[in-house]
């Protein structure tokens, strides 16, 4: 399945670019939504999702950040303390996947009333930070005297 949008223009003007169409591809391949979440951006540099996993305790969760990528994985032991009459819960096993950009750091992580809290922060390194550059100006030299071809032999 391919989004209805051609990014073959931008190929033309832009280096080093390629990930990022590689994410904007993809993004419409994903279809599941389940379960429920939140992106909230908090601040200029900090952030936050939100999953809703009710039903699920700590030991069922598991959270690994590695190389741009979060992911969230779930998987509820068996109960067999008795026979559901109706289960709403679902409680089945889900795998949620979180592209995360440059620098972006996992602070921390934290399950309060059946939501699955995560703390994501930017931080740019000093040396990627825009810097003003400054232009340095030296004494300018008299020009060398030169003789011209005619006059010198």
């Amino acid at each position: 399945m391919r989004t209805s949008f051609d990014f073959t223009p931008f190929y033309r003007s832009s280096v080093g670019f390629d990930r990022m169409f590689d994410l904007l591809e993809n993004a419409s391949l994903s279809a599941d939504n389940w379960p429920l979440y939140n992106i909230v951006k908090l601040g200029e540099d900090t952030y936050r999702i939100e999953i809703a996993v009710a039903g699920f305790a700590e030991d069922d969760l598991r959270i690994t950040h590695e190389a741009n990528m979060l992911m969230v994985n779930g998987a509820k032991s068996k109960d067999e303390e008795g026979q559901y009459l109706h289960q709403g819960l679902a409680v089945r096993p889900f795998a949620r996947k979180f592209e995360l950009a440059d620098h972006v750091l996992v602070e921390g992580a934290k399950l309060e009333n059946g939501l699955l809290v995560i703390n994501l922060r930017r931080e740019i390194p000093e040396e990627m930070k825009p810097r003003r550059i400054t232009i340095q100006t030296e004494p300018t030299m008299p020009a060398s005297k030169q003789i011209e071809g005619d006059k010198a032999a």
